[in-house]
Protein backbone atom coordinates (compact mmCIF):
# COMPACT_ATOMS: atom_id res chain seq x y z
CA UNK A 1 0.00 0.00 0.00
CA UNK A 2 0.89 3.19 -0.59
CA UNK A 3 -0.12 6.55 0.94
CA UNK A 4 0.46 10.08 -0.38
CA UNK A 5 0.75 12.74 1.99
CA UNK A 6 1.27 16.37 1.55
CA UNK A 7 4.42 17.51 2.97
CA UNK A 8 6.41 20.82 3.67
CA UNK A 9 9.54 19.11 3.23
CA UNK A 10 10.89 16.41 1.59
CA UNK A 11 11.48 14.00 5.06
CA UNK A 12 9.49 11.68 7.15
CA UNK A 13 9.85 14.87 9.82
CA UNK A 14 8.34 17.45 7.87
CA UNK A 15 4.88 19.14 8.87
CA UNK A 16 1.98 18.14 6.97
CA UNK A 17 0.68 21.13 4.44
CA UNK A 18 -2.60 21.71 4.70
CA UNK A 19 -3.28 22.17 1.11
CA UNK A 20 -3.21 19.12 -1.46
CA UNK A 21 -2.86 21.36 -4.92
CA UNK A 22 -0.50 23.49 -4.06
CA UNK A 23 1.78 21.74 -1.56
CA UNK A 24 5.70 21.39 -2.35
CA UNK A 25 6.07 17.92 -1.92
CA UNK A 26 3.91 14.65 -1.34
CA UNK A 27 5.82 11.87 0.76
CA UNK A 28 4.46 8.67 -1.22
CA UNK A 29 5.08 6.04 1.85
CA UNK A 30 4.33 2.40 2.47
CA UNK A 31 3.22 2.50 5.91
CA UNK A 32 4.69 -0.57 7.15
CA UNK A 33 7.96 -0.30 6.15
CA UNK A 34 8.38 3.37 5.97
CA UNK A 35 9.95 3.38 2.55
CA UNK A 36 9.21 6.44 0.82
CA UNK A 37 9.60 8.34 -2.26
CA UNK A 38 9.70 12.26 -2.93
CA UNK A 39 7.38 13.42 -5.12
CA UNK A 40 7.66 17.28 -6.20
CA UNK A 41 4.40 18.99 -6.57
CA UNK A 42 4.97 21.35 -9.18
CA UNK A 43 2.16 23.50 -8.01
CA UNK A 44 0.89 24.77 -11.37
CA UNK A 45 -1.23 28.06 -11.94
CA UNK A 46 -3.97 27.01 -13.51
CA UNK A 47 -5.73 23.35 -12.34
CA UNK A 48 -2.96 22.51 -9.78
CA UNK A 49 -5.51 20.28 -7.60
CA UNK A 50 -6.13 18.25 -10.76
CA UNK A 51 -2.41 18.38 -11.73
CA UNK A 52 -1.20 17.04 -7.58
CA UNK A 53 -4.57 14.34 -8.04
CA UNK A 54 -2.77 12.69 -11.57
CA UNK A 55 0.48 13.03 -9.95
CA UNK A 56 -0.40 10.78 -7.06
CA UNK A 57 -2.59 8.80 -9.01
CA UNK A 58 0.49 7.78 -11.56
CA UNK A 59 2.72 7.33 -8.69
CA UNK A 60 0.59 4.85 -7.45
CA UNK A 61 -1.33 6.55 -4.18
CA UNK A 62 -3.80 4.34 -2.87
CA UNK A 63 -4.82 6.70 -0.12
CA UNK A 64 -3.95 10.55 0.24
CA UNK A 65 -3.45 12.45 3.43
CA UNK A 66 -4.02 16.17 3.56
CA UNK A 67 -5.58 19.15 5.33
CA UNK A 68 -8.02 20.77 2.13
CA UNK A 69 -8.77 20.10 -1.01
CA UNK A 70 -11.18 20.83 -3.77
CA UNK A 71 -13.82 19.49 -5.64
CA UNK A 72 -11.92 18.76 -8.93
CA UNK A 73 -9.10 17.03 -7.37
CA UNK A 74 -11.92 15.04 -4.91
CA UNK A 75 -13.04 13.84 -7.38
CA UNK A 76 -10.31 12.96 -10.13
CA UNK A 77 -9.04 11.24 -7.13
CA UNK A 78 -12.52 9.30 -5.98
CA UNK A 79 -12.46 8.03 -9.75
CA UNK A 80 -9.36 6.60 -9.99
CA UNK A 81 -10.60 5.04 -6.67
CA UNK A 82 -7.98 6.54 -3.60
CA UNK A 83 -9.41 7.01 -0.16
CA UNK A 84 -9.14 10.53 0.96
CA UNK A 85 -8.56 11.89 4.24
CA UNK A 86 -8.40 15.47 5.19
CA UNK A 87 -7.91 15.61 9.10
CA UNK A 88 -4.26 15.44 9.37
CA UNK A 89 -1.32 17.46 11.34
CA UNK A 90 1.53 17.61 12.94
CA UNK A 91 4.66 15.69 11.34
CA UNK A 92 4.02 13.12 8.24
CA UNK A 93 6.02 10.44 10.40
CA UNK A 94 3.39 11.34 13.12
CA UNK A 95 0.47 11.15 10.41
CA UNK A 96 1.57 7.82 9.29
CA UNK A 97 1.26 6.62 12.99
CA UNK A 98 -2.05 8.08 13.35
CA UNK A 99 -3.26 5.99 10.21
CA UNK A 100 -1.62 3.05 11.34
CA UNK A 101 -3.49 3.60 14.48
CA UNK A 102 -7.06 4.16 13.19
CA UNK A 103 -7.57 7.59 13.67
CA UNK A 104 -8.34 8.88 10.64
CA UNK A 105 -12.01 8.48 8.65
CA UNK A 106 -12.48 8.89 4.77
CA UNK A 107 -14.00 11.89 3.72
CA UNK A 108 -17.32 12.20 2.13
CA UNK A 109 -16.66 15.37 0.04
CA UNK A 110 -14.10 18.07 -0.61
CA UNK A 111 -14.23 20.30 2.25
CA UNK A 112 -12.59 23.86 0.09
CA UNK A 113 -14.39 25.56 -2.57
CA UNK A 114 -11.20 25.28 -4.83
CA UNK A 115 -10.24 28.61 -6.82
CA UNK A 116 -12.32 30.15 -9.31
CA UNK A 117 -10.90 30.37 -13.03
CA UNK A 118 -8.02 32.72 -13.58
CA UNK A 119 -10.17 33.69 -17.21
CA UNK A 120 -13.13 34.12 -15.45
CA UNK A 121 -11.83 36.09 -12.52
CA UNK A 122 -9.40 38.48 -15.39
CA UNK A 123 -13.11 38.91 -16.80
CA UNK A 124 -14.56 40.42 -13.76
CA UNK A 125 -12.13 42.79 -12.84
CA UNK A 126 -12.75 44.53 -16.06
CA UNK A 127 -16.13 44.96 -15.18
Amino acid sequence: MKIAISSQGPELRSQLDERFGRCPYFLLINPESLEFEVLENSEAEQGAGVSAAKLVIDAGAEVVITNNIGPKAFRVLKEAGVDIIVNGAGRVIDVIQQYKNGVFNSAAKPNSQGHPDKKREDCLNVL
